[in-house]
């Protein structure tokens, strides 16, 4: 047994309310965003490949090996100089946030990887504690549209997916960030977001609420048959609780779950510690 090691005041499941992104004035987060551009900018630069499979389009292997490539210089643009000695640490998290190139599949230990890389930047200094909502609304929510185009652009199995019992394909983190920003909402309130008016008119401005839309755009039938988790979750009374509850779940589901966080790397900005017993 062992104990991994992501002690800072912004880390992954902090649980402050999130409140719609303001602008940041820190230079960090806008070369974050530029990273997460060109990222983007290579998938159109890649385009599908014609396939019998109509699953892992093979194009994506020659969109990862740019990455793979090209991933240390990417970090140095987001790092200052004099902690370069950081920048092949954390380009790993980057590398492992997009998914397997062998499997052309991506979940949630790849979307944890990211949060793991934004962790590091914090640890390291290149992030701060008061851009935590930028953080959350301007760098991840770009990581997330570029992860979606990804999953659509190569058609991306979702790994170690739990099919209709599980929260989502391939995201978990939006939904708990995203529920945090909808607590005391006026008129919001967790039952609207299976109303597919409810999700059209606010989508743009809630986290939450977009990944409800692309899930209703990947999948067909009726809701409470491909998403029955959050069917279920839409029954919950308010967001405070739903928040609560996809917190507990995201650990038992995601962080304390073999299968998802056996790939999951440690360094010496991310240790891991035995446990001792007693």
């Amino acid at each position: 047994k062992a104990r991994g090691d992501c002690r800072h005041p912004g880390r992954l499941l902090a649980g402050a309310r999130w409140l719609r992104a303001s602008g940041s004035r820190h230079q960090a987060i806008e070369k974050l965003v530029a990273l997460l551009n060109t990222l983007d900018r290579w998938i159109d630069e890649t385009p599908p490949v014609d396939q019998p499979s109509r699953f892992g389009n093979k194009a994506y292997r020659t969109w990862y090996a740019k990455l793979d490539e090209e991933a240390e210089n990417l970090v140095a643009t987001v790092v200052p100089t004099h902690l370069a000695a950081a920048v092949p640490e954390v380009a790993v998290y980057l590398k492992e946030s997009v998914g397997n190139s062998t499997r052309i599949d991506y979940g949630t230990g790849h979307e944890a990887a990211f949060a793991a890389f934004l962790c590091c930047l914090c640890k390291i200094g290149v992030l701060r504690v008061d851009d935590q909502i930028a953080i959350v609304f301007k760098v991840f929510n770009r990581y997330l549209e570029v992860m979606r185009k990804l999953q659509k652009t190569y058609r991306m199995e979702p790994a170690g997916s739990q099919g209709v019992w599980g929260l989502d394909d391939f995201q978990f983190l939006p939904f708990i960030w995203g529920s945090s920003q909808l607590i005391d909402h006026p008129y919001l309130e967790p039952r609207h977001f299976v109303d597919e008016k409810a999700v059209n008119e606010n989508h743009k401005d809630y986290m939450f609420l977009e990944c409800i839309l692309f899930i209703t755009e990947m999948k067909t039938g009726p809701f409470a048959e491909h998403s029955n988790q959050l069917w279920n979750i839409s029954a919950v009374p308010s967001w405070s609780k739903v928040n609560q509850g996809l917190i507990r779940m995201y650990k038992a589901e995601c962080l304390e779950k073999f299968p998802v966080i056996q790939h999951f790397k440690f360094g010496s900005l991310l240790p891991i510690h035995p446990v001792t017993s007693g």
